[in-house]
C-alpha cells in the first residue's frame, strides 16, 4: 500500500514537474529572442555607424553577451578570422547549428533557428546599406515574433502547468 502512494507521488511530482519545465521552457525563449534582438541592433550600430568590419563588429557583440548567442557570435569571428575559404553564409549556419546543437539548443524553436541562418546568408558581402537592411528585416521578424511570444507567454506557461499536474492525476487515477 504504502509502495503505491509512493507511485503515485512520484507520478504527480514528475507530470507537475514536466509543465513547470516546458513553461520554463517559453520563458527561456522569450529571454534569448529578446538578447537575440538587443545583439543584432548592437552589430547594426557596429556595422552602421562604427563601419566595423563584420568580424571585428561580430567579435564585440559576441563578448559582450555570455550567452551561447555570444559564443555564437564569437564564433563566427573566429571563423572569419581563420580564414578557411568558406563563405560567411556558411560559417554562420555552422555556428548557428552548433549553438543549436549545444546545451541551450532546444531553447529557440526551429522557425527561430531558420531565420536566424537566414540571416548568414546577406551579411557579410554587400554594402553597409544593404546590410544595415537586411538587419533591419530580420528585426521586424524577430519583433513579430517576440510579441506574439508575449502576448501567449502567460497562457501557455498556465497551460502546461496545468496540464502536466492534470495529466499527472489522470494517469494515477487510471492506474488504482
Amino acid at each position: 500500500m504504502v509502495l503505491k502512494w509512493a507511485g503515485a507521488a512520484i507520478i504527480l511530482f514528475s507530470g507537475t514537474g514536466f509543465g513547470i519545465w516546458m513553461a520554463w521552457r517559453w520563458r527561456a525563449r522569450l529571454a534569448a529572442l529578446e538578447t537575440l534582438r538587443q545583439m543584432v541592433y548592437c552589430l547594426k550600430g557596429e556595422i552602421t555607424y562604427s563601419r566595423a568590419p563584420l568580424e571585428e563588429a561580430l567579435d564585440r557583440v559576441g563578448r559582450r553577451e555570455s550567452s551561447f548567442l555570444g559564443e555564437m557570435f564569437s564564433g563566427a569571428a573566429q571563423g572569419i578570422a581563420q580564414g578557411q575559404g568558406e563563405t560567411f553564409s556558411r560559417i554562420w549556419e555552422n555556428e548557428v547549428r552548433k549553438a543549436e546543437s549545444g546545451p541551450h539548443g532546444g531553447i529557440l524553436d526551429p522557425e527561430d533557428v531558420r531565420q536566424l541562418s537566414g540571416l548568414g546568408n546577406h551579411l557579410g558581402y554587400l554594402d553597409v546599406d544593404m546590410q544595415e537592411r537586411t538587419l533591419l528585416l530580420y528585426l521586424e521578424q524577430l519583433e513579430l515574433t517576440i510579441s506574439r511570444l508575449r502576448g501567449e507567454l502567460k497562457e501557455r506557461c498556465r497551460l502546461s502547468t496545468a496540464l502536466g499536474m492534470m495529466g499527472s492525476l489522470l494517469l494515477v487515477i487510471l492506474m488504482y
